[in-house]
């Protein structure tokens, strides 16, 4: 029950009760109005705040949020093998392939240059989980820029290996006839005494013995450059072009089997031993040309025999006898 107040009247010496005036009453009733709305914001701000008041929106929101946390998390770590995968081929690379054909390594710093210049990820800045994307966005970036390097690495080494092919083929690497018995050298490569002039002059082939009709090989992969008997002293002669500087030139035959402008591939019959232009007896003369000087052949014959052989062939080559052209 509300307490009733008095005050003392002391004209009419009487009590009489207090009365509280209408605007007084009003204001302590939105006094108290506007405390309780104030604290029923305060209270809902910090509900809303708290995991104990989220609404479905909410909890779903959160579940994205950690599943694609979650997903970074597995992305990155198989970004981490691709890199050591990526490593151990530019490794490779570097120290195997290009060693081999002779070309210059790819520095580690050009492998894993990033990008300069404007901010590549500036629109994936300015939120909750920023850090972590641009991370990972700048790494599959880096990724991608390695992998392009890597792959214009390898079509450079397929390049450099099919002209390494071609090169191995066009290597005048064999015998140009067939010397099982190793008995077919008659005259080496260097000076020697001249069979007409009986005088010491360079020669600058090799001839071996044979009998008139004996097959002749390409020694190497080329083209017939010319087929005739033009040049003088060699009689009826073949010269193949086979590139990268090499020359092969096959005299004193006695008929060809092939025409100028035509391809030979290694061991083709190209013609036979014969005794034509300036010839003592059934030979062939035999000569490699790099890059426009002659040189010894038998530095070549690694393609069909074995080092013993090349030994013997070798003594039998470095004897000063006689030539037979």
């Amino acid at each position: 029950m509300k307490k009733v107040k008095y005050y003392y009247d002391t004209e009419n010496l009487a009590y009489r009760k207090i009365k509280p005036k209408k605007g007084q009453k009003l204001g302590v009733i939105a006094l108290f109005l506007l405390a309780s709305g104030l604290f029923g914001f305060l209270c809902f701000v910090i509900l809303i705040n708290t995991p104990f008041f989220e609404t479905p929106k909410d909890r779903l929101q959160a579940r994205e949020i950690e599943n694609m946390k979650i997903n970074y998390a597995i992305l990155n770590k198989k970004m981490d093998q691709i890199d050591e995968v990526l490593e151990n081929v530019a490794e490779r690379d570097n120290n195997l392939y290009r060693v081999y054909f002779n070309s210059s390594p790819i520095p580690e710093e050009q492998r894993k240059a990033g990008f300069g210049g404007v901010n590549r990820y500036k629109a994936l800045e300015g939120y909750d989980n920023s850090e972590l994307v641009v991370s990972t966005t700048k790494r599959v970036d880096v990724i991608s820029k390695e992998l392009v390097i890597q792959s214009k690495s390898l079509d450079e080494i397929l390049k450099l290996a099919k002209e390494k092919e071609k090169l191995l083929s066009a290597i005048p690497a064999i015998q140009p006839v067939k010397n099982e018995q190793l008995k077919q050298m008659a005259s080496g490569f260097g000076y020697r005494s001249d069979p007409f002039t009986k005088i010491r002059k360079f020669h600058a082939g090799m001839d071996f013995s044979a009998k008139t009709g004996t097959p002749i090989y390409a020694t190497g992969d080329g083209v017939v450059e010319r087929a005739d008997n033009t040049a003088s002293g060699y009689g009826n002669h073949i010269v193949i072009r086979h590139g990268f500087g090499y020359e092969t030139l096959y005299g004193h035959l006695s008929k060809y089997k092939v025409r100028a402008g035509q391809h030979v591939k290694r061991g083709d019959i190209i013609g036979y031993v014969g005794s034509t232009g300036r010839s003592e007896a059934p030979h062939l003369h035999y000569e490699v040309h790099k890059n426009g000087e002659v040189v010894n052949p038998l530095n070549f014959y690694y393609g069909n025999i074995s080092a013993a052989e090349f030994a013997a062939i070798s003594k039998l080559a470095n004897q000063e006898n006689q030539s037979l052209d």
